[in-house]
């Protein structure tokens, strides 16, 4: 009997090695546990992006003010009945020098 307690605290002995000590044990285990985590974050960043690109795929589907915002913001096109009017500051662009020079006399 002394024997067979002795095999079965070998085997458990065993056992607790290769569960804390190997490289398939409780170290893989909090590694897979970071990396799940950290793909989760960006599988909900990335849900996020693609919930925004979607609102704004169906606003420019479906609504001509968004359309209208985007060619005046991206493209400079302006409307038939509208008037642009560029605004330049008269300090630095009237005497031709850099906005960020000052002049010395």
């Amino acid at each position: 009997m002394k024997w067979f307690a002795a095999a079965l605290a070998l085997v458990v002995l065993l056992l607790q090695y290769r569960l804390w000590l190997s490289a398939d044990g409780v170290r893989e285990l909090a590694r897979l546990e970071e990396a799940v985590a950290a793909q989760r974050a960006e599988n909900e960043r990335l849900a996020s992006r693609n919930a925004q690109l979607a609102a704004e795929v169906r606003d420019l589907k479906k609504g001509v003010i968004a359309l209208e915002e985007r060619a005046r913001s991206e493209l400079g096109m302006i409307a038939s009945n509208e008037t642009f009017y560029q605004v330049v500051p008269p300090h630095a662009e009237a005497a031709g020098e850099s906005p960020t020079r000052t002049a010395s006399r």
